[in-house]
């Protein structure tokens, strides 16, 4: 099982939860680099959220 396997299940019924967490863990970065990463950091947030509700990736 990968760690992503185990963070679903761990987070299963609890989806907007994590949602919110992946944003303020977002925000935080772009805060402590002053926005220099900000289209990173919002492409990996899109990411992760996506992995949390279980869709697949766009294609």
């Amino acid at each position: 099982m990968s760690m992503m396997d185990k963070l679903k299940s761990l987070l299963k019924g609890h989806e907007e939860q994590a949602e919110k967490a992946v944003d303020k863990a977002g925000d935080t970065v772009d805060d402590r680099t002053q926005g220099k990463y900000s289209g990173q950091v919002d492409a990996a947030q899109e990411h992760m959220k996506d992995q949390f509700r279980n869709e697949p990736p766009p294609q």
